[in-house]
């Protein structure tokens, strides 16, 4: 409320929130299978992803964890605090029904990552039960398939705030 006469501050945009999740291993990356994964560290990952949501006004969390119990959390933590989450499940992409549980319960928009291309490797890793909670899934870019996801999240976000109805 404002007294007669005073002015209104001009509303501050809210900087979108992007929750991102590593899942089983990828603290290995840089020295695990370098002919799969590539040499990039997820520290590097991570620090790119922190450079580039900072150029676009958005704020990310960064989780990384070999326990499918810890990613369950992080993301039942984000419903009401994220827009948007940024998933790399790991080898639970194939076995995580915990974790698709949670993405279709906090109903925040989810874009899966990986850095291989899960349909050019073994038959086991070509189905994800992920995938059909999430708004899509990039995956066979390397590391940059991390920063693809987060431009894909962003843009999500910005169009449901555009879609959104202003207060009169």
């Amino acid at each position: 409320m404002t007294r007669r006469g005073a002015r209104r501050a001009p509303e501050r945009p809210i900087p979108p929130r992007v929750l991102v999740l590593h899942g089983p291993n990828l603290n290995l990356l840089g020295t695990r299978d370098p002919m799969i994964y590539g040499t990039t560290t997820l520290a590097e990952i991570d620090a790119e992803l922190q450079v580039r949501a900072t150029a676009r006004g958005a704020a990310i969390e960064i989780l990384q964890s070999n326990h499918e119990g810890a990613l369950v959390d992080a993301i039942q933590g984000a419903r009401g605090r994220c827009d948007a989450i940024v998933i790399n499940p790991g080898a639970y992409t194939h076995t995580s029904i915990a974790i698709r549980d949670a993405l279709e319960g906090v109903a925040v928009p989810a874009v899966e990552v990986h850095l291989s291309n899960l349909h050019a490797r073994e038959d086991f890793r070509r189905e994800s039960l992920v995938a059909a909670r999430c708004v899509g899934q990039i995956c066979g870019f390397g590391a940059q398939s991390y920063f693809l996801g987060l431009d894909a999240a962003l843009a999500i976000v910005e169009r449901r705030r555009a879609e959104r109805p202003r207060d009169a």
